[in-house]
């Protein structure tokens, strides 16, 4: 069944919203060493459009290893700006460019400013720019995607609002003067309480995009201070977690309310999530536990398969001749092995509440 959430939730990612990931136990956020002593030599070899005071040797969480980030101006070959992540000189990431509406008359003048570091607490190494196309001076940021994942989900997508946000925002439009607007120029694991950690993220929600956001505070586990829900309901859900200065991203925008996915549902301070999802009308229902582990990921703990009809043939499919059988049949599977009711029910905390967020932004701020 994560399977297929996963799939879904790649879609979503696809088009600038974030997936789930899980991410080490650090205390304070660890920034990428940038190596400015890139050769000459190594410099040429990337080519004659290259944005030489702009490449970089330095180490991202997507990659194993050190890699290149070398900025290309427009060219014959190709007349847009774009970046390249290059290792071992293969090409690991392509990045397109982004432009802002009514700059795209305008012709690429300079790339003024890089920095990488984990803008929205997801574990992955995030890129933010400083570009001028004609006389205008715009910020981009890419998202990170995904430390954990295939190599072809390890892309940096444009957050375009984001962006937006930040360049019509911030002045003057610098690095320093944008972390402290994003985070009050805090780096994660600097936070001196769950309350200002909270805000960050919250502000942070709000000026990714213009869907109305909606906030929660629950005790997902059994300590004192509680989890941050945050999202659009009926839509996608984020669930973040605090501990000794630093956030924890336990849940990143995570789909429901489409495709059989009934949403996320949790046992107040039992440290358990659940999940129902389904295919064929129900006829195949997949159930899932999941908890918090130590290093602030949320992991699988059962995969609950339950087929409502009898597969007599085995492919996973209620065929014709096997219809009948729908509501008068029911068999589960754990990892592929027969499970019965008994070894089921014992992955269930009971008493699960469904993850809402159900205060604004104002109201959050006021709990916290």
């Amino acid at each position: 069944m994560f399977k297929k959430i996963r799939s879904f939730v790649f879609v979503l990612f696809i088009t600038g919203i974030l997936t789930a990931c899980g991410q080490t136990q650090d205390t304070k956020e660890k920034e990428p060493q940038i190596s400015e002593n890139v050769s000459e030599e190594k410099k040429k070899s990337f080519g004659e459009s290259r944005i030489t005071e702009q490449t970089f040797e330095v180490e991202l969480s997507q990659y194993n290893g050190k890699v290149y980030f070398v900025p290309f101006a427009p060219s014959e070959e190709n007349q847009d700006f774009h970046i390249q992540i290059i290792q071992d000189n293969k090409v690991l990431a392509d990045i397109p460019s982004y432009v802002p509406d009514g700059l795209s008359e305008e012709k690429f003048s300079s790339l003024d400013a890089v920095t990488f570091y984990d803008i929205n607490y997801d574990g992955n190494t995030d890129i933010l720019l400083i570009e001028t196309y004609g006389s205008t001076s715009f910020a981009v940021v890419y998202y990170g995607f995904d430390a954990d994942a295939e190599d072809y989900e390890r892309q940096f997508i444009s957050q375009e609002q984001l962006s937006d946000n930040i360049t019509n925002q911030v002045e003057p439009l610098s690095i320093p003067e944008i972390r402290s607007f994003l985070s009050n120029g805090k780096r994660n694991g600097e936070f001196s309480s769950y309350q200002e950690a909270y805000e960050m993220v919250s502000r942070l929600h709000e000026l990714e995009d213009t869907e109305e956001k909606r906030y929660n505070l629950i005790y997902f586990d059994d300590n004192d201070i509680p989890e941050l829900v945050a999202g659009v309901n009926g839509y996608h859900t984020s669930l973040y977690t605090y501990n000794n200065g630093r956030i924890y991203t336990l849940m990143n925008h995570w789909p429901y309310g489409a495709m059989g996915n009934a949403g996320y549902e949790y046992s107040p301070g039992k440290n358990s999530l659940r999940n129902y999802n389904n295919d064929f009308a129900g006829a195949i229902l997949y159930t899932t536990y999941m908890a918090v582990s130590n290093e602030y990921s949320m992991d699988i703990m059962a995969q609950i398969e339950t087929y409502n009809f009898d597969d007599v043939n085995e492919n996973g499919i209620p065929d014709e001749n096997e219809a009948a059988s729908i509501g008068h049949y029911s068999v589960s599977y754990i990892n592929g092995s027969e499970a019965t009711d008994e070894e089921c029910a014992s992955y269930d905390a009971g008493n699960y509440e469904y993850i809402e967020a159900v205060m604004s932004r104002e109201e959050l701020k006021s709990q916290l």
